[in-house]
């Protein structure tokens, strides 16, 4: 095969679990017309029911080089989604990770998972691992892989004895599912964006349900299939573009069945019955199960990650303590869900990134890590993590993640002040506003039905000019000061009602002379200039049930108006806070419609709250000596 390095456009998008979205501007499709033709002419298609082994088949496509003067490795890819094009005589626009794959040369295997699409068998949302399978009855995700590979060596011809596994979201999990207990042959995986369990990914986030997200999903997605199809259900129309107006109608989430699933809709039934990190949760939870894995791992997510931020971060971690012998590397770059695959990773929302950021990461670090393990063409220079710096613009290598770091507290303090120093007051002094679940706190300014991906890096004044809102704030910083790792929040707080949402986000405020920065929208030729100064970027936020704050297992009342500690993780950072801006911290209740409603009245289970379970609280955050509350943050030393 002719290796062309010759850079084209992206045309193939495998982005969100949610809906399979594809905007093309007339440039993106003339490319896809000749990327297509390239496929064609170059690649032969076949398609097969491969065996499991319960007897179960599973629908797979496969495209072999029509160079057979050398032999190719093999590379999968597993999907809930859709292998389309369906037919022998049906070409898809791209294969692989991105556009190089295709000129390099491999054997592209695309396969249905059982019970999806024109797969047999019984489709499980998040198939539970099984340790020790006794029988051929017992069959996982791992088990699906290791049959796959071993019937793509024995049948396919002119492979090369390796085999490689890579997938976005979803495909993410079935990339990480199937490296446990690998094949002999599996050299490279990498999952990217994958879910590791979702009571942290995607639909809840300590505890705290995402609701437009989960809705969305699953009311496509989660649609019971008849037989074997290759078509998706039609989308959910919500007869109205405001997300914010539909889902506070809608009122309790007992009503979600009633007006729209009618209990059609399995998955959301197994949710509202598990509102708690029961055993239904911890069997699909994939992190206890990431053992035995002999091959080299690349895992990748995205700083700005709306959906599965949790998910790449704890698997790179899983593996790293679990099998300290492979190769492992874990890549974060400043990307949205899975835009390293579908977008140039300029910028996200008005924050720009100062260069091609995906371009980067295909070329010098994805197409490296497969040519290597699978081919054994050039040398390993890939470091233990290869993290982009937000802030400051730039790839930084380490051979750790996090990296050497110095924990240092971010305390509140009075009159909304930011300091690394704790709080001296005697008595409890504290900040408290009224929270009204009936006028809950927008989660965006965007009129939308859906989660947006800019919503990780959007500008808060909105939010902060609510009486709802607390804010904090740094004095404008003399030096640059780099974040890096996890942030741990340790609110002391009380409440009137007995239960409560707390929201915590961390905020880069510019400053108010700061330049304008171009932002890009569709058509790619319309340009708006956005005047950033005075922009409240977010930099991480995340919500906690505060029910939740003992035990995900046994949820606890609060005593109102009790002073009492909650403590949570709001995941992983690496960002420069420049010279010339301030930090900031906003605590809220509320965060809708991103996040569903708490009554604020304990009910045992949310989804079944009554309409007058919904109640008005005051919430207050203390901030003295003995209720320090505070953001705990690693520091990276500036070179």
């Amino acid at each position: 095969m002719p290796k062309e390095k010759k850079s084209i456009g992206k045309t193939f998008i495998e982005a969100s679990p949610l809906l399979l979205i594809l905007i093309l501007s007339p440039f993106l499709l003339l490319t896809e017309e000749k990327e297509e033709k390239y496929v064609r002419e170059n690649y032969t298609k076949f398609e097969y029911l491969i065996p499991m082994r319960d007897g179960v088949r599973l629908f797979t496509s496969i495209y072999i080089p029509n160079d057979y003067s050398q032999k190719y490795p093999i590379l999968l890819f597993r999907t809930p989604y859709s292998v389309g094009p369906y037919g022998a005589d049906k070409y898809p626009e791209r294969l692989g990770p991105s556009e190089h794959f295709a000129r390099e040369g491999f054997i592209f295997v695309f396969q249905d998972v059982r019970g999806r699409f024109m797969s047999e068998g019984e489709f499980e949302n998040m198939r539970p691992h099984l340790e020790r399978k006794k029988d051929n009855k017992d069959v996982d995700e791992s088990s699906d892989t290791y049959d796959t590979i071993e019937w793509l060596l024995r049948n396919i011809p002119y492979h090369n004895g390796r085999v490689g596994q890579w997938g976005i979201s979803y495909p993410g999990f079935y990339t990480a599912a199937g490296m446990i207990d690998s094949h002999p042959a599996l050299k490279a995986v990498s999952p990217q964006a994958p879910i590791a369990d979702w009571f942290w990914d995607d639909f809840h986030h300590h505890g705290a349900f995402f609701l437009p997200h989960a809705f969305n999903f699953l009311a496509v997605f989660g649609k019971p299939r008849p037989g074997p199809t290759t078509e998706f259900p039609p989308r959910f129309e919500h007869q109205t573009p405001d997300g914010y107006k539909f889902f506070l109608e809608l009122g309790s989430l007992k009503n979600v069945n009633e007006r729209y699933f009618k209990g059609e809709i399995e998955f959301w039934n197994k949710i509202i019955e598990h509102p708690n990190y029961d055993e239904f949760w911890q069997k699909r939870n994939l992190l206890p199960h990431l053992h035995n894995i002999r091959c080299a791992v690349m895992t990748v997510g995205g700083w700005f990650d709306a959906e599965d931020l949790y998910g790449p971060l704890k698997i790179y971690q899983n593996v790293e303590n679990n099998n300290p012998e492979i190769f492992n590397i874990l890549v974060m770059g400043p990307w949205a869900h899975g835009a390293w695959n579908f977008s140039e990773g300029e910028s996200l929302g008005d924050i720009h990134f100062g260069f091609k950021t995906s371009k980067y990461f295909q070329e010098h670090i994805q197409l490296p890590f497969f040519n290597y393990f699978l081919k054994g063409e050039g040398k390993l220079e890939l470091p233990e993590s290869y993290v982009f710096e937000t802030g400051a613009n730039r790839w930084r290598l380490f051979d750790s993640w996090p990296p050497k770091i110095k924990q240092l507290r971010l305390y509140l303090h009075e009159k909304g002040k930011i300091i690394f120093e704790p709080p001296q007051a005697e008595e409890d002094v504290f900040d408290e506003y009224l929270s009204d679940p009936s006028k809950p706190v927008p989660f965006t300014e965007e009129i939308t039905t859906r989660m947006t991906q800019e919503y990780m890096i959007a500008d808060q004044r909105f939010a902060a000019r609510r009486p709802d809102v607390l804010v904090y704030q740094s004095e404008i910083l003399k030096e640059d000061l780099i974040l890096a790792g996890p942030i741990q929040a340790e609110l002391w707080v009380s409440t009137s009602g007995t239960d409560s949402d707390w929201i915590v986000k961390l905020i880069d405020v510019f400053p108010d002379e700061m330049r304008t920065q171009r932002s890009w929208f569709m058509p790619p030729r319309e340009v708006s200039e956005k005047n950033l100064g005075g922009y409240q970027m977010m930099v991480r936020g995340e919500v906690f049930r505060g029910r939740f704050r003992n035990s995900y297992e046994r949820p606890e009342p609060f005593e109102p108006n009790k002073v009492t500690r909650v403590s949570f993780e709001l995941q992983d950072i690496f960002h420069t806070f420049k010279r010339g801006h301030r930090l900031q911290i906003q605590i809220q209740s509320t965060w809708f419609p991103l996040v569903d409603r708490n009554p604020q009245k304990f009910v045992p289970n949310i989804f079944f709250a009554e309409e007058e379970d919904f109640i008005k609280t005051i919430q207050r955050v203390y901030r003295s000596k003995e209720h320090p509350s505070n953001l705990k943050v690693g520091v990276l030393e500036s070179k």
